[in-house]
């Protein structure tokens, strides 16, 4: 399949403008959803063999694989019931706002090949989470799902960051019903001032109210949601320990590392294009900040690892670091729909060897 996908398929697409080629992969994945029977078959195909392969656990979840699809290619939660059957073991919808909004002008996805890599500035366009609600609401629930769903949060651009916790609130209030897990994501460089949310006085004001309303989601009977973090590749070691120190504070459940970076690594210097930069040139900073989070946390700290993924290798370094979990988008669409089955098979057999950490 990814002989036929490099040499057929993965050409036709890229003779599209790299969103309409994006927005054709949520339309097929969406309409592969729809036909329930081809899923189970694929994953039969695609998911390892429970009798060979333990599942992976993490803030409290049981993975079938530790290969997720990272926030960003299923904006509006449209595709994720398919994600299963390409051999994904999660799936993290989002970014979502509080507010519909259409996200910054086009273009804003750029490809660049040669360096497997891609820069964006989509600018969390997406349809508000009072539409995803209703359309999680239609789709399988917590505990009949194929494998774990998590939500991504982030703040719309409207919002002021002084108004940003109510941002955040509404959006879990409206989604925590439908999320195994949720992310507050605070890292995007496409949001004027969100990453000014990094820091630690509003971090630690917006993630008191979250894990504040976690726990009167608990008491209430609903039920506590595993809480993570998503931060940026571009933050200094201190305010990577800030945030870690308020993660600890509040009792979160994990952290995601990284997002795309605003930094121009090597051929990148020249480049013209705004955005946040993905894949390949990723991989070294990625890599070097989840290793610091393993060794600071002393391991306790859950870490799902994204960024610059485009191979087994490139997977297993992120594994070796420190990582849980590991989320691929950018590598979708340069290795195409079954790269994560690829990687899943690839970091299970090293751990049933005992290959790697």
């Amino acid at each position: 399949m990814s002989t036929l996908y490099r040499h057929l398929v993965k050409p036709l697409l890229f003779r599209l403008e790299p969103e309409h080629a994006h927005e054709l992969g949520v339309d097929a994945l969406a309409l592969l959803g729809r036909v329930p029977a081809l899923c189970r078959l694929l994953e039969a195909v695609n998911r390892l063999d429970p009798a060979l392969h333990r599942p992976v656990r993490a803030f409290g979840l049981e993975f079938p694989n530790a290969v997720g699809m990272a926030a960003g290619f299923d904006k509006n939660a449209r595709a994720w019931p398919a994600a299963a059957a390409l051999g994904f073991g999660h799936v993290e919808i989002g970014t979502v706002t509080a507010l519909g909004q259409p996200g910054n002008p086009q273009p804003r996805l750029f490809r660049y090949p040669e360096e497997k890599a891609v820069i964006n500035r989509m600018g969390f366009n997406n349809e508000g989470s009072e539409a995803v609600a209703k359309r999680l609401a239609a789709q399988p629930g917590v505990g009949h799902r194929r494998i774990p769903l998590g939500i991504n949060l982030g703040k719309s651009k409207v919002t002021p960051n002084e108004e940003a916790t109510q941002d955040y609130l509404t959006s879990y209030g409206r989604l925590a019903d439908y999320a195994d897990y949720m992310v507050v994501n605070v890292s995007s460089p496409n949001t004027p001032g969100l990453r000014a949310l990094q820091d630690e006085k509003p971090l630690r004001e917006l993630l008191g109210a979250l894990s504040s309303a976690n726990r009167d989601r608990a008491n209430a009977g609903k039920g506590r949601k595993p809480l993570l973090l998503k931060i940026a590749p571009d933050l200094s070691w201190a305010q990577i320990d800030a945030a870690l120190g308020v993660i600890a504070e509040f009792g979160l459940d994990g952290i995601i590392a990284t997002n795309t970076t605003l930094a121009r690594p090597g051929s990148f210097a020249d480049v013209g294009q705004a955005g946040g930069l993905s894949g390949a040139p990723l991989l070294n900073r990625s890599t070097e900040i989840v290793r610091y989070i393993a060794k600071t946390s002393a391991g306790k700290l859950p870490i799902v690892a994204v960024g610059g993924i485009t191979d087994p290798a490139s997977a297993a370094e992120k594994m070796d670091a420190g990582a849980s979990l590991v989320q691929v988008y950018t590598g979708l669409i340069y290795e195409g729909p079954f790269f994560a089955a690829a990687l899943a098979r690839a970091l299970a057999e090293r751990q049933r060897f005992g290959v790697g950490r």
